[in-house]
């Protein structure tokens, strides 16, 4: 009997990757040039790292390794395909589907250029998804719900510890919010981001 199967939670992206999908018809041309939260990117932009990281991701369960699994996600500007509003919302399913494949998260695999436990990947993808999704919420002005288990999932992966410290040049510094703030906005400020940014802060 499989025991690994039975005491290691199953990540299931469909949630974080549907919320996705649902804000793209909110997107029109005019907001592509607008701000994100990610300094660096603007809607283009982060659309277009979405569909980077979720072709790389998707591969990096496959272990299909080449191009999509070896590029750092900053090694230059995500430029958005024209086509993007067909072609990003069957590349979310693909990764989706993807991840549900129980040999995805055995063993070692890469993204980004960094190997990593299949486990791992699994969870930096679920986090990418989950605060990705928000940013473009934020950006575009509209609503985000995030389900409670991926939101956990993100923000666990968020919290440094003594055994994984927090990388700085990937994430921001964590922005305070009171106590009884929601799990969402525990969540993006745990991020670096602060949880009321608005285009034009």
């Amino acid at each position: 009997m499989d025991t690994h199967t039975e005491t290691t939670p199953t990540i299931d992206l469909e949630p974080a990757a549907r919320q996705i999908t649902g804000l793209l018809d909110g997107i029109d041309e005019q907001r592509l040039a607008g701000p994100t939260p990610c300094p660096d990117y603007t809607v283009r932009e982060l659309l277009a790292h979405v569909a980077k990281l979720s072709a790389a991701f998707r591969d990096a369960a496959r272990k299909g390794f080449g191009p999509t699994t070896d590029t750092a996600p900053d090694s230059t500007l995500p430029v958005l395909a024209d086509d993007w509003r067909e072609t990003l919302p069957p590349l979310l399913d693909e990764l989706v589907t993807a991840w549900r494949d129980p040999a995805a998260r055995q063993g070692m695999t890469r993204a980004g250029g960094v190997d990593m436990p299949g486990e791992v990947a699994a969870v930096v993808v679920l986090d990418e998804l989950v605060v990705h999704g928000w940013d473009l919420a934020r950006s575009t002005g509209q609503a985000y719900e995030a389900d409670e288990a991926s939101l956990r999932v993100s923000l666990a992966m968020l919290t440094p510890n003594d055994t994984v410290p927090r990388s700085e040049r990937i994430f921001g510094q964590p922005v305070p919010v009171p106590a009884d703030a929601s799990l969402v906005d525990r969540t993006v400020a745990m991020s670096g981001r602060r949880p009321d940014w608005r285009p034009g802060d």
